[in-house]
């Protein structure tokens, strides 16, 4: 409203603070009136009463990847996880994107542009930018639109360009200048991995006097593996002072000192910085995990945390998930015995709910871990359990050496599935005793949680795994997560699960029960973690 003219700067301010502060979600009250129209809206704001207080903040996600719109890596569902987790907990939760002409916008609600000049400085001048809004996952969403620069976002793919500095650069930028321009004035500027760490400098160099001197920045790092280095000249492509910047305690690399890091400067340029890391505790990650981070890292520490993952518990519960043929729960889990017989009869496995099911979900599946894999297998092989494999993705390779397996042992306890499919996917987990994992730190399938909530056991492909001995590395800042695991499955191979489900059935029943009332959703440790990481950097 305020970039189309209809109220100044100061009533918007004022129906701002009444709609955050109202006691219920304004959005269910007026959900009938929404589609006639911006007046008849700010008619309603406008005879519209204050309720109780609500003490929450107002963060903004300055981000490239959203669930369901674009999903290329775990940084998507972490968005609208963590977004949807913090709105049911009392606080206002906005994401800035940039408009991809990839992007499904099919889960938009009330897509429409504003009509409203909106400029962004780049490359020494002012260039416009369509604004368009819309509702995500029940979360407010802009999307920006460049005109002069429309081929940065109108490409067959979200990354992986020659360019990528330039396109993210210019998408930063133009969220700050539409962030002031529509006087909007956040407690939080959560930004996400080097393609939007610029707004650090950004901000505290060029917009956080201009109406936002209340805002703080927290960066989160999804893969510290992924950075951007670039000489320091094109740093004013966006209005920053290569000078000022390339310097070792601000963006110059570690190594590579000629270049700027723009992943270092988000977090020298935060208040705080989450890892995002279900496994790994600070201290591992600073010592080995950096990524010629480690002395920025070191030096920052002090706002460093680590967050879990969550999963969305709506979509993964056993006890209403529409995809199973009977559902159960901890206290009650006669519906997994159907949920086995079930999947047995799909498969063409001999039909015995007593005999032990394991799954393996995988997306990629290197040399070694199929031989990991396979040996698993045969040692097994004897005990009569029966093995369903499946993909998320076609792995044209992958699927020939698992069918060639599959043929190889020629009696029928080895199944491999050569197609994605969410209701076998969710009939799996259910009917599965135990879940074979690849890796325990699994942010994009999310394996070992499902499993753990489904009443399957995650089990490593090996326990020899040195990644694991790794993670078996605990201390007093490893995650909950982290800590549940390596007490209850994390140390145990498959041949010693099937030794205590064999000798020990009641204890293991027990460990399974304990498992899932466990909850590790997006609502649990990772919305907690945040939230007290905004509230620190808002006492600062």
């Amino acid at each position: 409203m305020v970039l189309t003219g209809m109220i100044n700067s100061g009533e918007a301010s004022n129906l701002r603070k009444l709609v955050f502060d109202y006691k219920v979600s304004v959005a269910d009250l007026f959900a009938d009136i929404l589609p006639e129209g911006d007046a008849d809206l700010l008619a309603e704001l406008r005879r519209f009463g204050s309720g109780s207080k609500k003490n929450g903040f107002h963060i903004i996600h300055i981000c490239t990847e959203m669930d369901p719109l674009v999903s290329i890596g775990s940084l998507a569902s972490y968005v609208t996880g963590l977004s949807g987790a913090l709105q049911r907990k009392g606080h206002l939760v906005e994401v800035i994107l940039p408009k991809y002409a990839c992007m499904n916008l099919d889960g938009v609600q009330g897509l429409r542009e504003i009509k409203a000049e909106c400029y962004s400085y780049f490359n020494g001048q002012l260039h416009a930018n369509k604004i368009w809004i819309g509702v995500v996952s029940g979360i407010g969403v802009t999307f920006i639109q460049p005109l002069h620069y429309s081929s940065f976002f109108n490409r067959e793919s979200v990354y992986g360009y020659s360019d990528d500095f330039e396109r993210f650069t210019y998408f930063s930028r133009a969220s700050l200048d539409y962030i002031v321009k529509s006087r909007k004035q956040p407690d939080v500027l959560h930004i996400h991995n080097w393609e939007t760490a610029i707004v650090g400098p950004l901000f505290w160099d060029i917009f956080v006097k201009q109406g936002l001197e209340g805002t703080r920045i927290l960066l989160s790092c999804h893969n510290l593996n992924s950075l951007c280095l670039e000489h320091p000249d094109k740093l004013a492509l966006c209005g920053l002072d290569p000078a000022r910047l390339h310097r070792p305690d601000r963006l110059q690399d570690n190594t590579k000192t000629h270049l700027v890091n723009i992943l270092k400067g988000g977090v020298v340029y935060s208040n705080k910085v989450v890892i995002v890391s279900s496994m790994h505790s600070k201290g591992r990650i600073i010592r080995s995990l950096s990524h010629g981070l480690e002395s920025t890292l070191a030096i920052h520490q002090d706002k460093l945390l680590v967050a879990p993952c969550g999963f969305d518990s709506s979509t993964w519960d056993p006890s209403n998930d529409k995809f199973l043929t009977e559902n159960y729960c901890a206290e009650d889990m006669k519906g997994k015995t159907v949920c086995k017989v079930t999947l047995q009869q799909q498969l063409g496995l001999s039909k015995d709910a007593s005999t032990i099911v394991v799954g393996c979900i995988f997306s990629d599946v290197s040399d070694v871990f199929l031989e990991n894999l396979k040996a698993v297998v045969r040692g097994a092989k004897m005990r009569g359990i029966q093995f369903v494999f499946t993909g998320t993705n076609k792995l044209p390779s992958a699927s020939r050496a698992l069918v060639s397996f599959q043929e190889e042992l020629k009696d029928g306890i080895v199944i491999f599935v050569d197609s994605y499919d969410d209701a076998l996917l969710h009939l799996i987990f259910s009917g599965s005793d135990i879940i074979l994992c690849h890796s325990f730190h699994d942010p994009l399938l999310q394996v070992p949680l499902k499993a753990l909530k489904y009443g399957a056991a995650p089990i490593a492909v090996t326990s020899s795994d040195i990644e694991f001995r790794h993670f078996a590395e605990f201390d007093h800042e490893s995650t909950r997560f982290s800590r549940f695991i390596s007490s209850t499955f994390g140390n145990i191979s498959l041949s010693q699960a099937l030794e205590e489900i064999k000798n020990n059935p009641l204890s293991w029943k027990r460990k399974i029960k304990d498992a899932m009332l466990q909850d590790f959703s997006w609502d649990a440790d990772c919305n907690d973690i945040h939230i007290s990481a905004y509230t620190a950097i808002k006492n600062l």
